[in-house]
C-alpha cells in the first residue's frame, strides 16, 4: 500500500509548531508522509525533528493587494500541483481560502479550521460581501469544517457559506497540550502584583485599553508592574510603548520564543481584546498554567473564563470595565486569586485538552482517507 501524504498549510511555521505539534506528532507515528507549507519562521528544526517535511511558502497574510494574492493562488497550485497530497489540512485565513481554491481545482481532500473571521468581516459593506465570497468559494470544496467557536458557524451558515450538506465538527479551539503547559506554582506572596499582556501589539487585539488602565491603576498603586510580551511591527504603537514604558506604566519585553518565565511571574493575564479569533490560545495557555484571567466577551475570549471563577468577563472596548475588573482583582486575597487559577487549570482540563482536538482530526481523516 502506498503512504498517504498529508499536508498543513498555514501562516507560518511558529504557529504550526506551536499550535498543531500534536496532531502532526500523531500523523507521523500513524504512518503518514506529512509537509508543511508554512512561511518559515521559528521552529523549523523542531518540526522537522517531529518527522515532517518543510515547503517554504512564503506570505503576506496582512496584505490585501489583490495581485499579492493572486500570486499566493499560484503558489498554492504549484505546490499542490508538484506534492499531489492526498489530503489538505489548512488553518488561517488565507490558507483557508486560497489553498482551498486550489484543492477543489485539483481534487484533493480537504479540511479546513476556521480560527477566526478576521477584521474585515466584521463590518457591514463591500469588503465583508467580498469576504464572505472568498470564504465560501474557499470551503466549497471542503470534506468537512472544523469551527473553534459557536459563533463563527453560525456565521457561515446565517451567510450561506457552507455547500449543502457539508459537515461541521466543533472543537475546543486549537486546546493545550496539557503535558507542555503544565500547572505552574502561584506566584510566592509578595507585595508586588504583576498583570501580563501577551499578543501582538494591534487596536483590535486591546493593547490601546490596556495602556490606558496601566495609567490608570499605576497612578493609584505604586505596587502594581504591567508586562507587554508579543511583536510590534507598527511604529505608532512603538512610540506609544516607549512613552509609557518610560513614565513607569509597564515593561515592553518584545516577542519572547520562550513565555515561562513571564507565565511564572504573572499573578494575572489581561487580555482586552475585540480581534475576530476562533479561539484564544493566549487565554487557554494561560488558564492551563493556573493563572486568573482577565477576557472580553467576545467569541473566542468569553469560553475561556469562568466570570468570577477562574477570571473576570468585560464587556468590548470598556476602558473603565478593564480598570473596574483590574482594581477587583487587586482587592482579593493571595489566596483567592491562588484558587481562581486552579479553577482556569481545572476547567482548561475539563474542556480544552489538546487530545480532545486531536481525536476529533483522525476520525476525520480516516473517514475521507479509509
Amino acid at each position: 500500500m502506498n503512504q498517504k501524504k498529508i499536508m498543513i498549510i498555514a501562516n507560518d511555521t511558529t504557529y504550526t509548531y506551536n499550535l498543531r505539534n500534536e496532531i502532526l506528532e500523531r500523523l507521523v507515528s500513524d504512518g503518514y508522509e506529512v509537509v508543511i507549507a508554512s512561511h518559515p519562521l521559528l521552529f523549523q528544526n523542531e518540526l522537522k525533528a517531529l518527522g515532517c517535511r518543510l515547503v517554504t511558502m512564503k506570505t503576506k497574510r496582512h496584505s490585501i493587494n489583490p495581485f499579492s494574492n493572486l500570486e499566493m493562488l499560484f503558489r498554492y497550485r504549484r505546490i499542490l500541483s508538484e506534492e499531489k497530497p492526498d489530503l489538505v489540512l489548512s488553518y488561517n485565513i488565507k490558507p483557508n481560502v486560497y489553498g482551498g481554491i486550489v484543492c477543489r481545482l485539483t481534487g484533493t481532500h480537504f479540511l479546513p479550521n476556521i480560527t477566526g473571521l478576521g477584521t474585515p468581516v466584521e463590518n457591514p459593506g463591500l469588503m465583508q460581501k467580498f469576504s464572505i465570497f472568498l470564504y465560501k468559494t474557499g470551503v466549497a470544496g471542503a470534506d468537512c469544517v472544523f469551527f473553534q467557536n459557536e459563533e463563527n458557524r453560525s456565521f457561515f451558515v446565517e451567510h450561506h457559506m457552507l455547500r449543502k450538506g457539508c459537515p461541521t465538527h466543533m472543537l475546543p479551539g486549537s486546546g493545550v497540550s496539557l503535558k507542555q503547559h503544565l500547572l505552574i506554582p502561584y506566584p510566592e506572596q509578595d507585595d508586588t502584583i504583576h498583570f501580563l499582556f501577551i499578543a501582538r501589539i494591534l487596536k483590535e487585539k486591546g493593547i490601546d485599553l490596556y495602556l490606558h488602565a496601566a495609567e490608570q491603576i499605576c497612578t493609584k498603586h505604586k505596587n502594581v508592574v504591567f508586562h507587554i510580551c508579543g511583536l510590534c511591527d507598527d511604529s505608532h504603537y512603538i512610540s506609544r510603548l516607549q512613552e509609557a514604558e518610560k513614565n513607569g506604566f509597564v515593561i515592553y519585553h518584545g516577542e519572547q520564543k520562550n513565555m515561562a518565565p513571564f507565565f511564572e511571574q504573572a499573578h494575572c493575564i489581561v487580555h482586552p481584546s475585540y480581534y475576530p479569533e476562533g479561539m484564544s490560545n493566549v487565554l487557554l495557555e494561560a488558564a492551563a498554567h493556573g493563572r486568573p484571567i482577565i477576557a472580553t466577551n467576545r467569541a473566542g475570549c468569553r469560553e475561556t473564563v469562568d466570570d468570577g471563577k477562574s477570571g473576570y468577563v468585560i464587556p468590548i472596548k470598556d476602558e473603565d470595565a478593564l480598570v473596574d475588573a483590574l482594581e477587583r482583582f487587586l482587592s482579593l486575597s493571595w489566596e483567592q486569586k491562588r484558587d481562581m487559577g486552579l479553577a482556569g487549570r481545572a476547567k482548561i482540563e475539563r474542556e480544552f485538552d489538546r487530545q480532545f482536538v486531536v481525536k476529533a482530526y483522525i476520525e476525520e481523516i480516516e473517514k475521507v482517507l479509509h
